[in-house]
């Protein structure tokens, strides 16, 4: 522990300052990015390696992460997204792209609440197969699992289980579409495309 004078906190905002300047212009210089200081400051692959997440996942510093939550291999895990695994846990498979501004709940607490708190709050396991893609400001709740390799459209709700290569989206998600082809070369196929 240091025992010497504390910096006064105008020293301290201007070191902070200066170093958000100087990570800043060098995330411009090489990436053409310039993230908040959160962000820009601490490693994402490495925060991933030391919640235990799998090799080569990655998982931004804005990220909450709570309770008992496994993120598989090479998992990237954006921006200002909620990983709720408190009340059960919430399981990541490998590969899957879990988009900025993401929620997974293992609870909700609509019928507790509109109950007066008589009701008990919902719970359940949350499972988010391989190689899935949950697009940007997407909410998953408690007790769904969305098979391997599915899509979740942005900005939808999803409160029921996903088939293994679904593509769903809406409020709440419905299937709009399939993924089709070899796990080389998948590609998206829409319901409302018309038939060859």
């Amino acid at each position: 522990m240091n025992d010497g004078p504390a910096p006064d906190i105008d020293t301290l905002r201007g070191l902070l300052i200066d170093l958000y300047a100087a990570q800043d212009e060098a995330l411009r210089t090489r990436y053409r990015r310039s993230l908040p200081f959160q962000d820009g400051l601490f490693d994402r692959w490495a925060r991933a390696e030391r919640l235990g997440f799998g090799k080569d996942a990655c998982v931004y510093n804005s990220a909450l992460v709570m309770g008992e939550v496994t993120v598989g291999e090479g998992a990237w895990v954006g921006p200002y997204t909620f990983l709720d695994g408190g009340y059960a846990p919430v399981t990541i498979g490998a590969w899957v792209s879990v988009s900025a501004g993401v929620m997974v709940y293992s609870h909700d607490t609509v019928l507790w609440s509109l109950s007066g708190g008589r009701a008990d709050k919902r719970t359940g396991p949350v499972t988010i197969g391989d190689r899935c893609y949950v697009g940007s400001q997407a909410v998953i709740g408690p007790g769904v699992t969305v098979g391997r390799q599915s899509v979740i459209a942005t900005k939808s709700y999803v409160n029921r289980d996903v088939p293994p290569r679904s593509i769903v989206g809406g409020v709440p998600a419905r299937r709009i579409g399939r993924v089709d082809g070899d796990d080389d070369a998948p590609r998206l196929v829409f319901d409302d495309e018309a038939a060859p």
